[in-house]
């Protein structure tokens, strides 16, 4: 249902360096990853923004990976799979669960959600490390909403990265997928998770 529009524009940014052939060989290694569902519709489960940012640069089509092909579903059945496989995520940019009937239905109708734009900065800055867990920066995004304002976040990000930071960093974010907080040796050689907390 969202997007960082901060991580849009980066992606943008970075599309706009690329031209001629290496346009084509950069589209070539970024296949967006697609379920093909009832009336064979495709529906992203991964490079959202990626997706949004071609979409913004007027890039008419892009190479798909088909992950499943559940054409044969109805569409209760389709969206039953999609929530147990872990391949829907119908969180508005509040954080609040919603139905999939209010997914949009092109990605240009994503909505903002600046802490998606917050957690991806953060990992880039070296707050959490890539991880291959679905939905990842999903979860890290809901953890820094829970604990930072806002407002902060939309009126000073480097304000808001920097306490972002000093989050990821504690043991209160040590559930979290790619958290690389401080070990701290126990004395027999054992690392055990830092007591530290923000």
């Amino acid at each position: 249902m969202t997007v960082g529009l901060g991580e849009v524009d980066e992606r943008r940014n970075h599309w706009r360096q690329q031209e001629g052939k290496r346009a084509a060989k950069f589209l070539g290694k970024h296949m967006i990853p697609v379920i093909l569902g009832p009336r064979g519709r495709h529906y992203l489960i991964d490079n959202h923004h990626l997706a949004r940012a071609l979409y913004d640069e007027g890039v008419k089509s892009v190479l798909t990976l088909v992950i499943a092909d559940l054409r044969k579903l109805d569409s209760a059945a389709f969206w039953f799979v999609m929530d147990n496989r872990g391949w829907l995520h119908p969180y508005d940019e509040h954080g609040r669960r919603r139905s999939h009937e209010e997914l949009p239905s092109s990605v240009k109708d994503l909505r903002d959600d600046p802490f998606r734009s917050l957690a991806g900065q953060l990992r880039r800055s070296g707050g959490f490390a890539k991880e291959t867990v679905p939905f990842a920066e999903f979860l890290w995004a809901d953890f820094l909403r829970r604990r930072i304002k806002r407002k902060l976040v939309q009126k000073d990000f480097r304000r808001a990265l920097k306490e972002a930071m000093t989050l990821a960093k504690s043991s209160v974010a040590d559930y979290l997928p790619g958290w690389c907080g401080p070990v701290v040796d126990n004395g027999n050689g054992a690392g055990k998770r830092s007591k530290r907390s923000a």
